[in-house]
């Protein structure tokens, strides 16, 4: 098999329901990511492992639960260390070792190993993944822009990068391989949405997805000339906060900013096919579209997936229940396109389980390469679901936000705790989607015949639920979080 090339494009809190493909009867156009799942295929019983972006992205790169990391709960927040340790192999460096060009445009929410004019490292004060807004404000005075950053994508695998770190997290610059283009020097403006921290003068949050998508198309275009097989991971920062979709995009959806912002994730997909298409390379490049998570619940410049349901009708998580951080379906079930002439048939769906961490073993398959020296893995080849065959994961270890854990078998759902979120869902969504109370410690659902989770099957598959709760503790024991977890912040 020729070695195609590989562009995996990774949407941000964009849920099932968004997208017009998922058949979900959602209101937000998306024509070019409609049109490139009518070039290949479409996946129904899609996952990400972790139901937040950090975990999220780690597995994606490593094929690995990020619960197998110091991050037991929660994202890694400004000024945290790398969550990919030094040395850990990845899909990129996988595909550099078979001899592809990498790059990485976009978000990183990684991590990384930050200079500092002490020389202390900001984790020897600040806790791992922890939420202490104040004490992590007052770190940025010890960081020294002036050196190279370390434990970023260039560390990992990727040739080149280019992009930000989050785009509501301070520094509020760009970031060129392993440094800033630009050292911060003022604060942030109060018309910027995200935390507090310094920012270059006069940044501008709607310039980064178009420039991010500049520079991709770029990549295509030099790659592709040189010809030599590329990887390209473009992590997009929409439609999460901040919601800023550009001025040719507002109006476009007609349900409010965060859909006009969906329809800039779809211009997105439509210059990165047209790029393939322009570079004639489009028959030889394995195209996935995705998203970290589920969609989100409510942050100060959104009103949420549950308030727009309301005033719209749309329903970003679809028919599934939960939003971002909950281990029900809708937190973790994400949208999942892949295109590849001649490989993966046109116009095809699937109803195969299959997880984001799955793309380095795919990537392996593909090569016909062996990952004996990547150590524990989590990854299962997605190669012959691809093309059509029998494939597909038997289980999957699903992680919320807070901790919680979930363990899919089957068409069978366990949810280890007494809810699949951390928040009590609206009372009228609850109402009109038929939900109840129920006073079990934890929940069993048959997503083939009940895939908005009503019918709690707890208390009557008994047998089930040993098997279940045995499995998810023989392999989570030692990596739960101890004692009760503490909510953090609605937004990152």
């Amino acid at each position: 098999m020729k070695r195609p090339n590989i562009v995996y494009i990774l949407a941000d809190d964009l849920g099932y329901g968004d997208v017009g493909c998922n058949e979900t009867g959602g209101r937000i156009p998306t024509p070019n990511i409609d049109a490139l799942a009518q070039r290949g295929k479409r996946f129904r019983d899609a996952h990400a492992t972790s139901a937040v972006c950090s975990p999220s992205r780690y597995s994606i790169l490593t094929g690995r639960y990020a619960w197998r990391t110091r991050l037991k709960r929660g994202i890694v927040w400004h000024w945290d260390a790398p969550l990919i340790e030094p040395g850990q192999q990845t899909v990129a460096t996988l595909l550099q070792e078979h001899g592809y060009r990498t790059a990485c445009i976009g978000k990183w929410h990684l991590g990384w190993d930050w200079p500092t004019k002490d020389g202390t490292r900001p984790n020897d004060t600040l806790p791992y993944g922890a939420y202490c807004d104040p004490k992590r404000a007052v770190y940025e005075d010890n960081i020294d822009y002036t050196r190279p950053i370390g434990g970023g994508p260039t560390d990992h695998g990727f040739d080149s990068y280019f992009g930000v770190d989050v785009p509501n997290f301070a520094p509020y610059t760009w970031f060129e391989d392993d440094r800033v283009v630009e050292a911060p020097t003022e604060p942030k403006p109060a018309h910027v949405y995200g935390h507090d921290g310094r920012a270059v003068a006069s940044w501008e949050p709607r310039n980064i997805v178009p420039e991010c998508t500049k520079r991709a198309v770029a990549f295509i275009s030099e790659a592709a000339a040189s010809r030599q097989p590329f990887f390209l991971y473009f992590p997009l920062t929409s439609p999460h906060s901040p919601v800023v979709p550009n001025e040719q995009f507002e109006g476009r959806s007609g349900i409010g900013a965060y859909g006009d912002f969906v329809c800039e994730v779809d211009w997105v997909v439509g210059e990165i096919t047209a790029a393939l298409d322009h570079a004639g390379c489009t028959e030889n490049t394995l195209v996935v579209f995705t998203s970290d998570n589920g969609p989100e619940l409510e942050v100060a410049d959104d009103e949420g997936a549950f308030a727009r349901a309301r005033r719209t009708q749309h329903y970003s998580m679809g028919p599934l229940r939960g939003v971002k951080r909950d281990v029900w379906e809708g937190g973790h079930r994400v949208p999942f396109l892949a295109s590849w002439p001649g490989v993966i048939p046109e116009g095809s769906t699937s109803d195969a389980l299959v997880s984001l961490s799955d793309l380095l073993a795919t990537c392996a398959d593909v090569l016909n390469s062996s990952l004996e020296d990547f150590g524990e893995l989590d990854s299962e080849s997605m190669l012959p679901v691809l093309r059509g065959q029998e494939g597909g994961r038997t289980s999957l270890v699903l992680h919320g936000g807070d901790g919680r854990f979930a363990l899919r078998q089957g068409p069978w759902l366990f949810v280890d705790a007494p809810s699949g979120s951390e928040r009590e869902e609206p009372d009228w969504y609850r109402s009109e989607r038929g939900y109840v109370a129920h006073n079990h410690p934890g929940e069993l659902f048959n997503l083939v015949h009940d895939l908005p989770e009503r019918d709690n099957r707890y208390g009557t598959e008994r047998d089930l639920v040993t098997q279940m709760s045995k499995a998810l503790d023989q392999t989570v024991a030692d990596h739960r979080v101890s004692g009760t977890p503490t909510s953090q912040p609605i937004t990152e």
